[in-house]
């Protein structure tokens, strides 16, 4: 998985993605201008390789050796200078059973063809659409009915689903449901674009298996 960016130490140390979690409820400026910081897409990409790294280090479950299959992906709502880093998502399949094993992902949101930065991003604000959303909108591709496809998946399916049912109990007090993502935002602590990076993980396990059933606005 060489793509010439090197890990940092912090991403080394996954012990420092273990304390996620917010309790009391916080104001987090939500910052656009991460979809267009190259920095922070790299950084994805490198704990996305940690992932990959781990999941392959576990092995199969037959005790087959792991080799890397990824899926490849056409990505939508992501830098040009950063495409051909995010044109694959990271899998293994068994040597012996052939079964896949697929990390799970701070970049890929499912089988959406947007990235996960941009659902949450772009449906972050608790107000109705604003001047920097619809430029944004325009300037990723993204049509509005897209945007509000991925609302409805956040105030209607995302709290039904499993992940959410068994998480949701770790949040005092309880997340307002009909602000998401927002409100789920707000309970992620640190400065900067630390929050978010950390809901990114929160939201990771959904991004494997069949946990979710996400479909994609066209």
């Amino acid at each position: 998985m060489g793509n010439g960016v090197r890990p940092s130490r912090t991403l080394n140390k996954r012990s420092s993605w273990g304390s996620l979690l917010c309790t009391r409820q916080e104001t987090i400026p939500v910052s656009h201008a991460l979809l267009q910081d190259i920095k922070f897409f790299e950084l994805l990409l490198l704990m996305d390789q940690e992932l990959a790294t781990q999941t392959r280090a576990d092995g199969c479950p037959c005790g087959g050796i792991l080799h890397q299959a990824n899926y490849p992906r056409k990505p939508r709502g992501c830098l040009d200078a950063v495409r051909p880093n995010y044109t694959s998502r990271f899998s293994f399949c068994c040597s012996a059973c052939r079964k896949r094993s697929t990390s799970t992902s701070v970049r890929f949101l499912g089988r959406r063809v947007y990235l996960g930065l941009a659902v949450v991003l772009m449906t972050a604000r608790r107000a109705g659409p604003s001047s920097t959303i619809m430029r944004l909108s325009q300037g990723l591709a993204i049509p509005i009915r897209t945007l509000q496809r991925w609302r409805l998946w956040w105030r209607d399916q995302f709290p039904q689903t499993g992940f959410w049912q068994a998480a949701c109990a770790r949040f005092m007090p309880s997340v307002e449901m009909p602000l998401l993502p927002a409100s789920l935002l707000e309970r992620f602590s640190g400065a900067a674009d630390e929050p978010l990076l950390r809901l990114l993980v929160f939201l990771s396990p959904i991004t494997v298996g069949h946990p979710v059933t996400l479909r994609e606005g066209r």
